[in-house]
């Protein structure tokens, strides 16, 4: 895939509209990893159009092109993303959160049709205490999940699979509520 051919892939992406609380805002991506490269970060909210608006998760999308592949990746095509949301004390608490947080992340490709090789990443949970003066505020307790893959795809528009998957795992990080078969969800095209 040439210069020209990516910027069309790349509109692709940008006409992506995901469910109405996540908002995809298009950010400089990395220059270096890749001969071509994209860029979404993300905020989930509650949906909330009043005061009440709280934000949720957030995280951070790159796609990454190199004509003849990268022995590493196992092909011409690399996923990067990060996905940050807080958590309970409870599930903070529980030994096998990073696996939970891992399987949230493969079970949500699989659910968008994905298939997908060389995939790595991590899974942190991380707890903070408050003191002093800040000790009014809460303690907190945040999952990140870290992962890249290679999407084994034919045709380069089956990205929008792997982004639609990977909103999917965002969501489900969020606590959001799925969104039941049959019913489309009202969207207001808050991508920016």
């Amino acid at each position: 895939m040439d210069a020209a051919g990516f910027e069309r892939l790349i509109n692709q992406l940008r006409a992506f509209t995901p469910r109405h609380e996540i908002i995809l805002e298009e950010v400089p991506a990395p220059q270096k990893l890749a001969m071509y490269s994209f860029a979404f970060s993300v905020d989930v909210s509650n949906g909330r159009t009043d005061d009440e608006e709280d934000e949720l998760a957030s995280g951070r999308f790159v796609l990454l092109h190199e004509p003849g592949g990268q022995d590493t990746w196992e092909g011409e095509f690399r996923c990067v993303s990060f996905v940050r949301a807080d958590v309970d004390n409870a599930m903070q608490e529980d030994p096998s959160l990073p696996e939970f947080g891992w399987g949230w992340f493969l079970s949500a490709l699989d659910a968008a049709g994905c298939t997908i090789t060389a995939a790595s990443g991590t899974v942190t949970r991380v707890s903070s205490a408050s003191f002093g003066k800040l000790s009014p505020r809460n303690n907190e307790s945040e999952i990140e999940i870290r992962a890249s893959w290679t999407p084994v795809i034919a045709d380069p528009s089956e990205i929008i699979k792997h982004i639609s998957g990977w909103c999917t795992l965002i969501a489900e990080v969020a606590g959001l509520q799925e969104i039941p078969e049959g019913v489309a969800a009202i969207n207001t095209s808050r991508a920016r």
